[in-house]
């Protein structure tokens, strides 16, 4: 029997690091499945997981899920989440002066992506060794959840900032490193080299929307800027 099939609406959103559009739609039963699934889990790499396979699919494979930076990731995916459960989410934040939690509805289709700024093309470490710098994917991120502790975290996160080093004969893309290579030279790195790549990975920018509102228990009236992906849940 060939039951109906439902259209799906199709909407364009603009990829924050390309300035590429891509056409998507909202995700059904199957993708909140996933999702309900990796967020009862409560571990950050399968949530991340599932994000990625949910923009994947929900841009019609337009879009490399894997390839594309942490921010990308959350705008794209707070931009399908609005046209799946509505624009409208509640949230509760806390006031400032007395500390009463307020449900405040946030508009998801407000949130905005600060300007994404180029990044240097080349960051010279010593008089003959650099790095060419890059935002961290979604397939990196997903590694550095994976670490066992804090100075792993440091060296995937350092190592995931890095496109490819170069010297005064050669350039060498991270990708055709292997782990044991890519972990020994950032241990080898200084106090000043890693500040100096620490400046890419928090320059990153985040999702986030200013909200306004009046505390219910006191009257304070609150500012408060929301940042990152997990404050939109």
């Amino acid at each position: 029997m060939n039951l109906p099939k439902i259209e799906t609406p199709k909407y364009e959103l603009t990829i924050p690091s390309t300035g590429k559009k891509v056409t998507y739609r909202p995700f059904l039963v199957k993708e909140e499945k996933i999702l309900l699934i990796a967020q009862e889990s409560e571990d950050e790499s399968s949530l991340i997981r599932a994000m990625k396979e949910i923009i994947a699919s929900c841009t019609f494979d337009e879009v490399n899920a894997g390839g594309i930076t942490s921010f990308d990731l959350e705008y794209i995916f707070v931009k399908i989440r609005a046209k799946s459960v509505g624009e409208e989410s509640e949230i509760g934040l806390p006031c400032s002066a007395c500390g009463e939690i307020n449900q405040v509805t946030v508009n998801l289709d407000d949130i905005k992506i600060p300007e994404v700024k180029p990044l240097p093309k080349k960051i010279q470490l010593t008089d003959t060794v650099g790095i060419i710098p890059r935002y961290v994917s979604v397939d990196s991120l997903i590694e550095i959840s994976k670490a066992t502790n804090e100075g792993e975290t440091v060296v995937k996160t350092i190592a995931a900032s890095i496109e490819s080093i170069y010297d005064e004969n050669n350039v060498y893309p991270m990708e055709e490193a292997s782990a044991s290579d890519t972990a020994e030279f950032v241990e080898s790195l200084n106090k000043s080299h890693i500040e100096k790549i620490e400046k890419i990975v928090s320059s990153a920018p985040l999702v986030q929307q200013t909200v306004h509102f009046t505390c219910t228990k006191c009257g304070e009236k609150n500012t408060t800027v929301l940042e990152g992906l997990q404050n939109f849940f």
